[in-house]
């Protein structure tokens, strides 16, 4: 007699309508120890699909903000609602639905890279094929490898295969590119953009900023265990109100245009740090071309997130 085994195969689930309730509220966290208020009356959501960058210097907070999150420490006072679910007493059915993908984390080394998958996948009502897991983390040439064979950026690819094992709504994503080169990172973002285009919401920390930058729909930032500030990465950019960087070479000595500042001139080399980007611009252009003079290696360089970053953390006062 056949049996039919129930289909747990996870189907990309459809996205939810504008407006949709938030996937994470916290209201008011709190969490000390002793006189150390390592969190400090922070408040936020993560809208549904959304990948949310938590950011801070070591010591801000981010660590005990989201292990709260995850259902790893308990809170002193607040509320936090995850998935519908109040994380310290979720239990098995909220664990179901989230994905956990830690800084680190220990293997058993004798298991092939199927072995350990296909075992992690078990464990799950709902769940990924492990063997189109193994591919989408870029691990299917690595597949019956033994994990003590692996490289330090092929074990952190293993550590988002587990992490994806139950298909979660909801994934938590601790540095998940740390040891990986260049290549593998790319590799790894686009990973995380298309599991956000299957309905995932993400929540990030990292300490690559240009990773947040590329893939944070929001930042926030945690400094002394309060949150200093949250938006976009282009408002927060806006919010420094850093200057944008104009540079270029001359190949022969001319008087340059006004620009908003005066420009600091090395050589061939000139930098304009301009405060009226587009005007500046603009004035330089015109006057190469009046002059036929090539402006060499012309850059237009706006703040980044990480000068963003770097500027709040270091103004803001620590209490």
């Amino acid at each position: 007699m056949r049996t039919h085994r129930r289909d747990t195969t996870v189907r990309p689930r459809p996205p939810r309508p504008d407006g949709s309730a938030p996937r994470i509220t916290v209201e008011d966290l709190t969490k000390a120890y002793g006189r150390v208020r390592a969190v400090d009356g922070v408040s936020f959501t993560v809208g549904d699909g959304e990948i949310f960058a938590l950011l801070g210097p070591n010591g801000a907070g981010k660590t005990t903000t989201v292990e709260i999150l995850e259902g790893y420490r308990t809170r002193d006072s607040g509320s936090v609602d995850v998935l519908g679910f109040d994380p310290s007493t979720g239990g098995s059915a909220y664990r179901a639905r989230i994905g956990v993908v830690l800084q680190s984390a220990g293997f058993e080394e004798e298991f092939t890279v199927r072995e350990l998958v296909r075992l992690q996948c078990g464990l799950f009502p709902r769940r990924h094929d492990p063997d189109e897991l193994i591919d989408l983390v870029g691990l299917g040439d690595k597949r019956t490898t033994r994990v003590k064979g692996l490289s330090g950026g092929q074990r952190r690819r293993l550590d988002l295969a587990l992490g994806l094992a139950g298909a979660p709504e909801l994934l938590f994503l601790d540095e998940p590119t740390t040891g990986f080169d260049p290549a593998a990172r790319h590799h790894a973002w686009d990973l995380v953009t298309r599991l956000r285009e299957l309905g995932t919401t993400i929540l990030l920390t990292t300490h690559y900023l240009e990773e947040a930058q590329r893939l944070a729909d929001r930042v926030g930032v945690l400094r002394g265990g309060r949150l200093l500030t949250i938006g976009t990465p282009d408002e927060l950019r806006a919010k420094s109100g850093l200057p944008t960087l104009i540079s270029f070479r001359l190949a022969s000595s001319a008087d340059l245009p006004a620009t908003s500042t005066a420009p600091e001139i090395h050589g061939d080399h000139v930098r304009v740090v301009s405060r009226d980007p587009v005007t500046d611009t603009c004035r330089l252009t015109r006057w190469a071309e009046e002059h036929r003079i090539p402006l060499l290696d012309f850059a237009v360089a706006p703040p980044t997130l990480e000068d963003a970053y770097l500027a709040l953390t270091e103004e803001a006062p620590d209490d």
